[in-house]
Parts: structure tokens; C-alpha cells; sequence
């Protein structure tokens, strides 16, 4: 599958990563030349420089010929025109939009080209699983053949978790972390990593639930 992903903050680079991750081809198209350079040779994508709202960016970083395009900008109204050039234009066969405030939910619908419309606070695996259509595409985030499931959690500054390393976290029988996102940045978490909010955090289990992971985090 060809994905184009506007926008290259948090939730774009995560996207990004694990479609990338699972065997996809994927673009990644940002304004923010500060951005693009600190993702390079981080990820194995395409990345491209320029304003996605823009016709001919969208056309240079391959929207004529994507599978999938997500507007996952800071930005609605510049998701919205995303959207619409992506579908209207580009004749992009499905168009993912974030929605960051969701007063501004009703806007996001097949008028502006917005197939599916997700609101910010969505979970990465539920949006990965929305925008593709398929589970199996996201087959590294969830394993259920193999009896193994990647949880998510997310530390904020109510979290219990905050200030501490990973060795004081109790965690449950089977259950290991897979990685700590930090500033859209995913690093090998070693057992002295301090949490910080914001952290987002990926969990291995064959038993915990979502619930126990929760729990321990929170």
C-alpha cells in the first residue's frame, strides 16, 4: 500500500513508523524544514518539504498515485484542504482527516473529501485500523495469532508513573516495553528511563489487558 501523510509532529511520524514497519511504501510531507531534517535516517520513508495545502506539493509527493492519504496536521482547516485537494484533485481513493477540535467535527464528511474523520484523543492502533481499513496491516502493533497484543498508554502529568524509572514500574507477568516515544521520537527503553508527560508508551503482552497496563501507569 502507498500512503502519503501530511503533517510531521507526533502523530504523523507514529503513523508513519509503523506502516513503514509493516511492509508499506510511505510519504511523508511537511512545511516545517526543521522537522523533515531531524527525521532523517530515522524512518525508513519518503520524506518531502513543502505545504500539502498546496496542489502541486500534493502532486510531488505522490498523491496522484496513494492508496491512502492522512491529513494529520495541527491544523484543521489545513486537514480540511488537504482533504478535499487529496480526493477532489488527486482522486485519492480513501482520505483520513484528524480532527483536532472537535467543535469543528461536523465539517469533516464527503463534502470536504474526508472519508474517515478521527478525532485527536484516538488511540494510534485505532487510527492505524481505521485509516487502513484492515487490521492485518497493522499486524506488528497487534499480533493476536501469536497470542500477543502491543498496548498503549500515554503518560500525562497525572500519571502515577511520572518522575519514574521503568525499573520501579510493577508490571504484569509477560508483559515488556516495547518502546518509549518521547517528542515523537521512539527510543530503546532501558530500565533507568525516567517518564516524562507526554511519553507515549508501547507495550508487549501475551496476558495483561488493557486495563492492568492502565493500572500500572496510571
Amino acid at each position: 500500500m502507498k500512503a502519503l501523510i501530511a503533517g510531521a509532529g507526533r502523530l504523523g511520524t507514529q503513523i508513519a513508523q509503523v506502516l513503514a514497519a509493516a511492509g508499506n511504501d510511505v510519504t511523508v510531507v511537511d512545511a516545517d524544514a526543521d522537522r523533515i531534517n531531524a527525521l532523517q535516517g530515522q524512518l525508513a520513508v519518503r520524506l518531502v518539504l513543502g505545504d500539502a495545502c498546496e496542489p502541486a506539493c500534493l502532486a510531488q509527493a505522490g498523491a496522484h498515485t496513494a492508496d491512502l492519504v492522512i491529513a494529520a496536521t495541527g491544523e484543521d482547516e489545513d486537514n480540511l484542504v488537504i482533504s478535499l485537494l487529496a480526493k477532489r484533485q488527486c482522486a485519492a481513493p480513501r482520505v483520513v482527516a484528524r480532527v483536532n477540535d472537535s467543535e469543528n467535527a461536523w465539517l469533516f464528511d464527503q463534502r470536504w473529501g474526508v472519508d474517515i474523520a478521527v478525532p485527536a484523543a484516538t488511540p494510534l492502533i485505532s487510527l492505524i485500523e481505521e485509516a487502513t481499513g484492515a487490521t492485518d496491516t497493522v499486524a506488528l502493533l497487534r499480533l493476536s495469532k501469536a497470542g500477543v497484543d502491543i498496548i498503549e498508554t500515554v503518560i500525562t502529568t497525572h500519571s502515577r508513573a511520572v518522575g519514574k524509572p521503568l525499573s520501579d514500574i510493577p508490571l504484569p507477568d509477560g508483559t515488556v516495553v516495547a518502546t518509549v516515544i518521547r517528542e515523537g521520537r521512539p527510543t530503546v527503553p532501558g530500565p533507568a528511563v525516567r517518564l516524562q508527560p507526554g511519553d507515549e508508551l508501547l507495550l508487549v503482552s501475551h496476558s495483561a489487558t488493557e486495563q492492568e497496563i492502565h493500572s500500572a501507569f496510571q
